[in-house]
């Protein structure tokens, strides 16, 4: 806002013009009308005006609270849903790794003296039908290990949820107050545009009757134009709001939009030490890294049995002719690990688990960082609101009030008094946007530390 300026020529009769200073003060003070000083729209200009009036239709309605909106995310966000999916899915991997190998059954029928199925089984002790079972048996702790690796990717599946879920609800919490910020400033916006057209209107009168000069009018279009510009952009950054907000929600596109309620300044109670220490307690990305650095000793663990023999136990019944007597065939099996692809294996797991620890340190310090810079900036914009609230507002009011007192008595021309309300303009949507500012940071170090703040 700090390029937008309303240029009025000095000659504009004095009456008019004090219509225009009370209105200005009105629309600053929030309780005048876009359509208070309403006037025939010229050719070419009403589709502005129609679509800057059109665009206040997304406020009107019941605001829905942030809370209620948490809750109905967390039932229905899509990327929330797939993360627990995954999760409940990894539950059922550890009784695959841990059951023992498919047992095996045999069939066989041993021919004596030709080809021909059964020959030589009556006349021959050596023919029979054979009836079998065998078992692979993996060496004792392999199979529980194999479902311990199973069960860690089970628990860092469980800390991504809470990963994921903690990423939507700021994406919303941040969404949810951009969106409260735009419609505060978009109304008054769009309540100065409508001011500015009479200025601009004005102008052209006096330019018309020989008292001002073409200057001030092109000067009055341009600002009035810039200030429809913000108008649009401001509408544009609504819509993309509310498309953010029903993804995560799951509502349809074409839904109902979401009226948010208004941002109130909330201060932070929690120092920074404390902050720090609720990251290392609660950080949802800490305890996933952690979950992968457990999963990932154990796979070291599983690593090292690998390279302990694997048994194999057999029995076979053969029958034979009345005759003769039958067989019975029991076996017993070793196989003997290949060093060199398990030693590749463990050393694979134990630089597997060195990266998870760098990552988990990593993480950790990142977080640390940011729940530190986010304090900071956190302080810093509490200052500031208190410096807007109790110093620059007021007296850029009072600047205002003095203003006027010296343009009623022909000390003070109108394009400094003009001047004085755009600070004031400027000072609220400052205002405005360091509170929006404040509340994102404390919406982010909710995020990192896992508390509710303030």
């Amino acid at each position: 806002m700090e390029g937008i300026h309303f240029p009025v020529r000095k000659g504009v009769g004095r009456k008019s013009l004090q219509c225009i200073v009370f209105g200005l003060i009105a629309v600053l003070a929030g309780g005048v009308k876009p359509n208070l000083f309403a006037a025939p729209q010229r050719i070419g200009e009403q589709g502005q005006s129609t679509q800057a009036g059109g665009q206040m239709d997304h406020e009107t309605g019941i605001p829905t609270p942030l809370a209620v909106l948490i809750e109905e995310a967390k039932r229905k966000d899509p990327a929330i849903l797939a993360a627990e999916q995954t999760a409940k899915a990894a539950t059922f991997v550890a009784p695959q790794m841990s059951a023992l190998p498919d047992p095996q059954f045999t069939l066989q029928q041993f021919s004596v003296g030709s080809p021909r199925p059964f020959a030589g089984y009556s006349n021959s002790d050596f023919a029979y039908i054979g009836v079998g079972a065998s078992q692979q048996l993996p060496y004792p702790g392999k199979l529980k290990l194999r479902g311990a690796v199973a069960d860690r990717d089970a628990d860092t599946a469980k800390a991504h949820i809470e990963v994921v879920l903690q990423d939507e609800i700021e994406t919303l919490k941040t969404t949810y107050f951009h969106l409260a910020y735009l419609q505060l400033t978009l109304g008054t916006l769009q309540r100065n545009a409508a001011l500015l057209e009479q200025v601009e209107q004005q102008t052209e009168a006096h330019y018309s009757s020989g008292q001002g000069n073409q200057q001030d009018v092109l000067k009055a279009q341009l600002e009035r134009t810039k200030l429809l510009r913000e108008v649009s952009m401001h509408h544009q950054l609504v819509g993309e709001d509310q498309a953010e907000l029903k993804r995560i929600l799951r509502r349809s596109q074409d839904s109902p939009d979401i009226i948010a309620e208004p941002i109130a300044d909330t201060f932070l109670r929690f120092t920074a030490a404390e902050l720090l220490d609720k990251v290392r307690e609660a950080n949802p990305n800490i305890h996933e890294n952690s979950a992968m650095v457990q999963r990932n000793r154990t796979a070291v663990d599983l690593a090292q049995k690998e390279f302990r023999p694997d048994f194999g136990v057999s029995y076979m019944y053969e029958n034979t002719d009345g005759k003769f007597r039958d067989y019975y065939e029991l076996s017993f099996n070793v196989n003997f690990p290949r060093r060199k692809p398990r030693q590749a294996a463990l050393a694979q797991a134990q630089v597997n688990v060195e990266r998870a620890q760098t990552d988990l340190d990593t993480q950790l310090q990142s977080a640390l960082a940011e729940v530190q810079k986010q304090y900071v900036m956190v302080k810093t914009s509490e200052e500031q609101l208190l410096i807007y609230r109790d110093g620059l507002i007021p007296q850029a009011q009072a600047t205002i009030q003095a203003g006027l007192a010296a343009y009623q008595s022909n000390r003070e021309d109108f394009e400094t008094l003009f001047s004085s309300f755009m600070d004031v303009l400027r000072l609220n949507l400052e205002y405005q946007q360091t509170i929006l500012d404040h509340e994102t940071a404390l919406a982010h170090i909710e995020r990192l530390t896992g508390v509710t703040l303030p």
